[in-house]
C-alpha cells in the first residue's frame, strides 16, 4: 500500500478509536454518576421543603437567596461565617492563580470578578503559557542526559540488549514517579486537608499533574488554613516538578517507541536528539587549543560513537 494511503489509513483508525473511547467512557461515568447525582438532587429538594416549612421565607426569596450565593462562590466567595475573614487575592493566592493560569492546571476557584481581570487573564496567559511550556522543556532537555540517557547506558554494559534496558529504564522511572509526585504527595494532602482522604489525594495529583484541573479539589481553600501562604508556595512548587517529570515521562517512553521500532510502525514522528548531544557539551570549555585548530577539527566526520546517544541505541 502506498505510504500515503497508509498514513491516512491509520489516521482513520486512530479517529475511530478515539470515538470509540469516549463513548466507553460515556457509558461508564454515567452509570456510575447519574444515581448519586439523582440521590443528591432529591436529597436537596427534601432539605430545601424542610427548611421552607419552617420559617417564613417564601420559595422565590429562597431561589434568588441561593442563586446568589452559588454565584459568588463559583468566584471563591463564600458566606459562611468562618470564611469571610480572608481574601483570595493576596499576594501568595493571587501568585497561585497565575501559576495555575500558565500551568494550564485552572482550578477555577478563584476566578477573575471584573472584566478588565478576565481580560488581563487572556494577555497573561497567551504569553505565559508558551513560556512556561518554553521553561519546561528547556528543563527537562537538561536532566534528559543524567536521568534517560545514561542510566540506559549503564544497564547496557550491566548485559541488558537495547529493548530490554529501555523497558527496565522506563520502569524503574515509573515507579520513582509514582512513589515521589503520586502516593507520597497524597499522604501529605490527605493530612494537610482534613476533609481529603488518601484516594482524594491521589486522585488530586493525577488531575493537577495531568494538567486537567477539574476544581473539586484545591488546596489551601479551606477557612483558617495555617500557614496558608508557605502552603501555596509549595504547591506551586510541586505542580512545576510533577510537569517537569510528567514531560521526563512521556519523553522517555516516546524514546523506548523509537528504539521498539513502535514510531516507524505507526508512522509517527521520532524523538528528536541533536538537543540532548548540544546537552552534553560544557557551556565554558577548558580545552586550551586554539580556537584556530579547533575549528579544523571540527570540520573533520565524527565518529558516530563518540557521543553517548539514545538513537545510537541498536533496536535488535
Amino acid at each position: 500500500m502506498h505510504s500515503v494511503g497508509k498514513s491516512w489509513l491509520l489516521l482513520t483508525g486512530f479517529v475511530f478509536f478515539y470515538v470509540i473511547y469516549l463513548l466507553f467512557g460515556a457509558l461508564v461515568f454515567s452509570s456510575i454518576e447519574r444515581p448519586v447525582e439523582d440521590k443528591l438532587r432529591h436529597d436537596m429538594e427534601r432539605l430545601k421543603e424542610e427548611f421552607l416549612n419552617q420559617s417564613c421565607v417564601n420559595a422565590a426569596s429562597l431561589e434568588l437567596f441561593l442563586n446568589k450565593v452559588l454565584t459568588a462562590n463559583k468566584y471563591g466567595v463564600s458566606v459562611l461565617r468562618n470564611s469571610s475573614g480572608r481574601s483570595n487575592w493576596d499576594l501568595a493566592s493571587s501568585m497561585f492563580f497565575a501559576n495555575t493560569l500558565v500551568t494550564t492546571v485552572g482550578y477555577g476557584h478563584p476566578t477573575p470578578l471584573s472584566d478588565a481581570g478576565k481580560a488581563f487573564s487572556i494577555v497573561y496567559a497567551l504569553i505565559g503559557v508558551p513560556f512556561t511550556m518554553l521553561v519546561l522543556t528547556a528543563c527537562v532537555q537538561r536532566v534528559m542526559h543524567p536521568l534517560v540517557l545514561a542510566p540506559v547506558t549503564l544497564l547496557q554494559r550491566s548485559g541488558l540488549k537495547p529493548r530490554p534496558a529501555t523497558v527496565v529504564h522506563f520502569l524503574l522511572l515509573l515507579i520513582v514517579v509514582v512513589l515521589c509526585f503520586f502516593l507520597a504527595p497524597a499522604a501529605v494532602f490527605s493530612v494537610v486537608e482534613v476533609s481529603w482522604t488518601f484516594l482524594d489525594g491521589i486522585y488530586f495529583c493525577f488531575i493537577s499533574l495531568c494538567t486537567i484541573g477539574l476544581g473539586d479539589f484545591v488546596p489551601a481553600a479551606r477557612p483558617g488554613q495555617q500557614y496558608r501562604a508557605l502552603y501555596q508556595v509549595a504547591v506551586m512548587v510541586y505542580l512545576f516538578l510533577g510537569l517537569m517529570v510528567m514531560y521526563l515521562l512521556l519523553r522517555t517512553l516516546h524514546k523506548m517507541a523509537d528504539v521498539h521500532g513502535l514510531t516507524t510502525l505507526l508512522q509517527l514522528p521520532r524523538c528528536e536528539e541533536s538537543v540532548l548531544e548540544e546537552d552534553t557539551e560544557p557551556i565554558v570549555s577548558n580545552d586550551p587549543t586554539p580556537p584556530q585548530l579547533k575549528d579544523k577539527a571540527a570540520s573533520k566526520p565524527l565518529d558516530p560513537g563518540s557521543q553517548p546517544s539514545y538513537n545510537s541505541i541498536n533496536k535488535g
